[in-house]
C-alpha cells in the first residue's frame, strides 16, 4: 500500500462529520420525460427517479441495493451527462461509449445546470471494466495509474495507486462497487480518501454493497428497492443489519441455505 494511504487508514479508525466545503456539482438529479415499460424505467428505483427525482444532500452519496436494483444504470447515466467513457477512467479525454444507456442518460437533468460540465476535474472508477482501464492507461504512460505498470500489481494494489495518483484534486468522483478488490484495511483507506475529497469540496456519488464504506458519518444514503428509493440511516439499511446478525451468529443463515442439519465441510 502506498505511504499516503497507508498512513490515512492508520490515523484514523472512525471519521469526523462531513460537513465542510462540500463544493456543490449536483445538488438535483430529474428525468423530465420518460416513458412507461420501456428499460431501465421498468426498474422500480428507476422509475421512481423519473417520477419524484431525488436530491443530493451531503458531498458523499452512496447508493445501495440488491444486484440489479438500479445504482450502477443511474451512476453510468451521470458519467454519460459528464463526457465521462462509462468503462471508466479520467474525465477531459476524448469521450468513446460502447454502452448503450442512452435511454436514461439522453433524458437525465442535473441540477444546478452547468454549460462547461467537461471542464470539471472527473473521475469514474467502476470495478467491472476498470483493470482493463488501468492495463491501457498504464500501457501508455498516463499519468495518475500508477509508477508501478499494472501488470506488476494485485488488482487491489492498482485500484489504490490510482486513489492516490487520481483522487487528489477537487472534482466529481464516481464509483461503482469500487470495493471489490479491497481488504477491510484497504476500505479503511478509501474511507478516508473520500472523505478528504469531502472536505476538499469535491462531490463522491457511489454505488456500493459494502457496510464499511457507508458508515462515513455525515455520508448521504440511498437505499434503492423494489418500492423505489429512499434516505436511509446506517443502522437501519438491510445491508448493514444482515452483516451485523451474521457475523454475530452466521450458523442461522447456512442452516437456511444447507437444510436444518449443517455440519461443515467435515460432515
Amino acid at each position: 500500500m502506498h505511504s499516503r494511504l497507508e498512513n490515512l487508514a492508520a490515523a484514523r479508525t472512525t471519521c469526523p462529520e462531513v460537513t465542510q466545503g462540500f463544493g456543490v456539482f449536483i445538488d438535483e438529479i430529474r428525468v423530465p420525460s420518460w416513458e412507461p415499460g420501456i428499460w431501465p424505467f421498468t426498474v422500480p428505483a428507476i422509475r421512481a427517479l423519473a417520477e419524484s427525482g431525488i436530491s443530493l444532500t451531503s458531498p458523499v452519496t452512496f447508493l445501495v441495493g440488491e444486484n440489479g436494483s438500479g445504482k450502477s444504470t443511474i451512476i453510468e447515466a451521470i458519467a454519460e451527462v459528464f463526457r465521462i467513457d462509462v468503462r471508466g477512467g479520467h474525465g477531459g479525454r476524448r469521450w468513446a461509449s460502447s454502452f448503450d444507456h442512452g435511454t436514461l442518460s439522453s433524458r437525465l437533468q442535473l441540477l444546478p445546470p452547468m454549460a462547461r460540465r467537461k471542464k470539471i476535474k472527473s473521475f469514474f472508477l467502476r470495478a467491472e471494466t476498470a483493470q482493463g482501464v488501468v492495463e491501457f492507461m498504464s500501457d501508455r504512460g498516463v499519468a495518475g495509474y500508477g509508477e508501478r505498470h499494472n501488470a506488476e500489481v494485485s488488482h487491489g494494489e492498482s485500484f489504490l495507486q490510482v486513489l492516490e495518483g487520481r483522487f487528489n484534486a477537487q472534482g466529481l468522483y464516481l464509483l461503482d462497487e469500487p470495493e471489490a478488490p479491497f481488504s477491510f484495511r484497504s476500505c479503511l483507506a478509501l474511507i478516508s480518501v473520500l472523505e478528504d475529497l469531502a472536505r476538499g469540496g469535491s462531490q463522491v456519488i457511489c454505488a456500493t454493497h459494502s457496510p464499511l464504506l457507508t458508515s462515513l458519518p455525515g455520508a448521504q444514503i440511498l437505499e434503492l428497492s423494489h418500492q423505489g428509493i429512499y434516505p436511509r440511516v446506517w443502522r437501519d439499511l438491510d445491508l448493514s443489519r444482515n452483516w451485523l446478525h451474521f457475523l454475530e451468529d452466521p450458523d442461522p443463515y447456512l442452516k437456511h441455505l444447507t437444510g436444518d442439519s449443517f455440519d461443515g465441510l467435515t460432515g
